[in-house]
C-alpha cells in the first residue's frame, strides 16, 4: 500500500536537482536582463551600466510599429478568444452531462495537445488558399489564427470558475421569475467576471508572445515584436534585443502575477 505521507522532497538529492533545474531555467534570463543595461555594442561583453539600449529601442520606428501591431493583434485575439471561450464554457458546464461531452472538451483543448508547428502549418495552408482566392493580405489572418490558438487558454480558467460557482444561485433567480438573460446578467456574469478577466489576460500574454504561428501566417511587412526580434538575431545582435526582451518579460510577469492573484483571491 502506498504511503500517503510520502513526499518526493524527502528523496536524496531532490533539493540539489531542483536548484540545478531552476538555475538552468532562470540564470540565462537573469543574464539577458543584466546585459540589457550594457553600455557597449556587443551583447556578450560588459562595458558598463547604461539605459542606452532602452532609449534606442524606444526611438526605433521598426520596434514601435511592431509593438503597436503586436498589441493590436493581442487585444483583438484575446477579446475574440475570451468571448468564444465563455460561450463554450457555459455550454459545457451549465447543463447536464451529455453524450459527446468529452469529445467537445478534446476539440476545444486540441491546440494545447497538438505541437504548435503542426497548427502553424495547417493555418498556413488554410489561409494561403483564402489569400489566393480573395487577394486579401491584411492582419485579419493573424487575428483569426491567434484567436483560435488562444481559445483553450481562455477556456480553462473560465470553465474552472464556472465549475466552482454554486448553481443554486441561478436556480433561485429562476424561481423568482428571472428570465434566463436576466439571470445571466445579474447573477452568472458578475460571479464569472474574475474567470473571464483571468482568461482574457492569459490569452493576451499567449498572443503577445507567440512566434511560431505568427511567423507562418503573417504576410510581408506584418512583423510583430517577437518576429522582429527573431529577425534581428539573424543579423548583428546588439543589447537592443536584450532591452526589448526585458520589457516583454516584465510585461508578461506582471500580467501572469495579476492572473495568479486574481484566481487565487477567488478560489
Amino acid at each position: 500500500m502506498a504511503d500517503r505521507n510520502f513526499s518526493a522532497s524527502h528523496l536524496p538529492g531532490f533539493t540539489q536537482i531542483a536548484l540545478l533545474v531552476f538555475a538552468l531555467l532562470y540564470l540565462p534570463i537573469a543574464v539577458l536582463v543584466v546585459y540589457s543595461f550594457n553600455a557597449g555594442t556587443t551583447s556578450g561583453l560588459w562595458e558598463g551600466f547604461s539605459f542606452r539600449w532602452y532609449g534606442t529601442a524606444w526611438q526605433n520606428d521598426a520596434v514601435q510599429s511592431a509593438t503597436l501591431r503586436s498589441l493590436g493583434i493581442a487585444v483583438s485575439a484575446s477579446i475574440i478568444a475570451t468571448f468564444c471561450a465563455t460561450l463554450a464554457a457555459l455550454g459545457t458546464t451549465r447543463r447536464k452531462s451529455f453524450r459527446g461531452q468529452t469529445f467537445i472538451y478534446v476539440m476545444i483543448n486540441q491546440p494545447l495537445m497538438v505541437p504548435e508547428i503542426v497548427t502553424a502549418v495547417a493555418l498556413l495552408i488554410f489561409f494561403a488558399s483564402i489569400k489566393v482566392a480573395t487577394g486579401y493580405q491584411g492582419l485579419g489572418y493573424l487575428i483569426a489564427a491567434h484567436s483560435a490558438f488562444c481559445i483553450p487558454f481562455a477556456y480553462l480558467p473560465i470553465r474552472a470558475r464556472l465549475e466552482g460557482m454554486d448553481l443554486s444561485l441561478e436556480t433561485a433567480a429562476a424561481d423568482l421569475y428571472a428570465t434566463p438573460w436576466m439571470t445571466f446578467r445579474r447573477v452568472t456574469l458578475p460571479l464569472l467576471a474574475p474567470g473571464i478577466i483571468a482568461g482574457a489576460m492569459l490569452a493576451f500574454v499567449i498572443s503577445l508572445d507567440d512566434v511560431v504561428i505568427t511567423e507562418f501566417v503573417k504576410s510581408g511587412g506584418q512583423d510583430t515584436l517577437p518576429t522582429y526580434m527573431m529577425g534581428q538575431l539573424r543579423r548583428v545582435m546588439t543589447p537592443e534585443v536584450n532591452a526589448i526582451s526585458s520589457v516583454l518579460l516584465a510585461l508578461t510577469v506582471l500580467l501572469l502575477t495579476a492572473f495568479f492573484l486574481l484566481t487565487r483571491k477567488n478560489d
